[in-house]
């Protein structure tokens, strides 16, 4: 059997650590689910550049095209850039998530990133209670 390759958006490596089965409809909700199921089995991803594998049931998808690409586009580059990560790049999701995790969620970094994104109040209250909340100087080690 082959394994699955997926493409993925670097701002939806955020977005995964925040989806509690809310979104734009139910078609999109059962999809993400599904996608995030999938990723938790650890498959190498690839960086996408434009729509991904989760856009595939997002109504801002216009024939492979988000209509927010400009802002979409954004977010990507700001992960990237802090995660010290390239488009293109293949790495396993755990890693990937890891990743995100400490170098923008735990550092403070989200709002900088997509704090303009119409689900950061979700995020926001998700991270409350959730504990993905920025680490204390203390804390950090």
């Amino acid at each position: 059997m082959r394994a699955m390759r997926y493409e993925i958006r670097p701002h939806h490596g955020l977005c995964s650590l925040f989806f509690e089965g809310k979104g734009y409809s139910g078609g999109f909700v059962r999809h993400m689910a599904d996608v995030l199921a999938q990723l938790r089995q650890n498959p190498v991803i690839r960086l996408a550049e434009g729509a991904d594998e989760l856009c595939g049931c997002c109504p801002n998808n216009r024939e492979g095209v988000c209509t927010d690409k400009e802002k979409a586009s954004n977010y990507d580059r700001r992960v990237l850039a802090l995660c010290r990560l390239h488009a293109g790049e293949e790495l396993p999701w755990l890693d990937f998530s890891a990743r995100v995790r400490t170098e923008i969620v735990f550092a403070g970094r989200r709002h900088a990133v997509c704090g303009d994104c119409q689900w950061s109040g979700l995020c926001d209250a998700v991270a409350a209670r959730r504990g993905l909340l920025p680490k204390s100087p203390g804390n950090q080690k």
